[in-house]
């Protein structure tokens, strides 16, 4: 199968002109290892079993001797070989050279290496793929463009229907389904990383022992609080209810499943137009990937005929993934927005050059006039927060956004650009 290049792929040449070694994380299935290959001249794969134990061995005992050969060299799963590490990083600074090893892996556990690799490794953060990766969003709208130039939007048509989103966000975006033809069994991919995860992963990432039943439970629990402000004690007493756990226990698995890449909360935007005190903090409940909640949760694309509140904030998940993927290249940063008053903004993109969009998700019409409420509320706040002379005043928004399940893209009246998930693209 002829390999489907992707937005992460564009990063990593960035960073191989930049630095000696490129360290590609994520969740497992997300395509670390696909992408590696790509660029490299010599792979060592410490996940084969044939040559692994020779492979460790050398890595223990001599490891600069897995350095030999054409670079750049792709090092698999290389914390299966903690000593790897340090070697790679003392020869990248002692030849100078960029673009000599790539190092993937499924957890952000550093293992137990002396040094961080710091300006000689660069880490890279790779999520399943996007609906445009996918071929699924047409592209018919560039994020990136939105930002240049918005006044510049005539409109557009997604080619996805409703049922096809429910269907993207119950396979999710792992490439592992692009090569299988029938749809029930591309469901299986997601049911299958959901099981490894809590019976396998999470007792393997660091070598403590954990009960499956209990990562289980707490990913059921992030399941159903996904795209929520649940607070730590409703997440505590969903597992509580099931097992005889101490608090700093449930953290444990929280923090272990954060470090396998499969928890990915979303931060709050708290900008001083309002008392500190009138502005949620709390972090938003997410998943790398949608998929991962509807296994959790035993859902099958047939279950959200019937329940389009729970499909809500499924797709707001399944938005979040995208934006972060189509900014990444610009080192874009998802948050959202909360006060006690009411007033909300599912995210706010930020991007590193200071522009940042208000953003709301809504899965049909009849909610938008809701969300267009919200996002020119938020920005008359902004305005007013900047009336007095300000010695540092708010930016006020470059974009104002509402993203939809639907199939028609337009500009309303009050400069918000209304736009299908499915014509969207990096």
């Amino acid at each position: 199968m002829k390999y489907r290049r992707r937005i992460a792929d564009e990063i990593l040449d960035l960073k191989m002109e930049a630095f000696g070694a490129i360290w590609i994380m994520g969740p497992k299935g997300c395509g670390k290892t696909s992408s590696g290959k790509q660029k490299a001249r010599t792979i060592v794969e410490f996940q084969d079993e044939e040559n692994r134990d020779n492979l460790l061995l050398i890595a223990e005992t001599s490891p600069k001797k897995l350095l030999i050969g054409k670079k750049p060299i792709l090092f698999d799963e290389w914390q299966d070989a903690p000593k790897l590490f340090g070697t790679i990083r003392k020869d990248v600074d002692d030849s100078g050279k960029k673009g000599q090893y790539i190092l993937t892996g499924s957890s952000a556990n550093l293992a137990d290496t002396p040094h961080t690799g710091t300006l000689r490794i660069s880490r890279l953060q790779m999520y399943p793929m996007s609906l445009f990766e996918f071929g699924e969003s047409n592209g018919s709208v560039s994020l990136l463009e939105l930002f240049e130039n918005p006044n510049a939007f005539g409109g557009c048509k997604s080619d996805m229907t409703i049922d096809d989103i429910i269907f993207s966000i119950c396979r999710g975006g792992w490439p592992g389904t692009l090569n299988i033809s029938s749809k029930k069994a591309q469901l299986e991919i997601g049911k299958d990383l959901y099981k490894q995860t809590y019976s396998v992963d999470i007792s393997k990432i660091d070598g403590v022992k954990r009960n499956p039943n209990i990562a289980q439970t707490v990913l059921r629990s992030y399941g159903r609080n996904i795209c929520t402000l649940a607070e730590k004690k409703t997440l505590l007493a969903d597992v509580k209810s099931n097992y005889d756990v101490s608090d700093p226990t449930i953290y444990d698995y929280t923090s272990a499943l954060e470090k396998l890449f499969i928890i990915d909360d979303i931060d709050a935007w708290s900008p001083s137009i309002r008392s500190k005190t009138a502005i949620r903090s709390s972090k938003k409940r997410n998943l790398i990937d949608p998929s991962i909640a509807v296994a959790a949760l035993g859902l099958s694309p047939e279950y959200f005929n019937r329940d389009f509140k729970t499909l809500g904030f499924l797709f707001e998940s399944l938005c979040i993934r995208d934006l972060k993927i189509y900014t990444s290249l610009y080192d874009g940063k998802v948050s959202y927005y909360r006060d006690r008053y009411g007033l909300e903004a599912d995210a706010v993109l930020h991007l590193n050059d200071g522009r940042y969009a208000l953003i709301e998700f809504k899965l049909g019409q009849s909610e938008i006039e809701l969300g267009a409420k919200h996002l020119c509320q938020i920005e008359e706040l902004i305005k007013k927060y900047n009336e007095p002379e300000k010695q540092c005043p708010l930016r006020l928004p470059d974009l104002k956004m509402i993203l939809t399940a639907s199939q028609y893209g337009y500009k309303r009246d009050d400069g918000i650009l209304v736009i299908p998930i499915g014509c969207l693209k990096n």
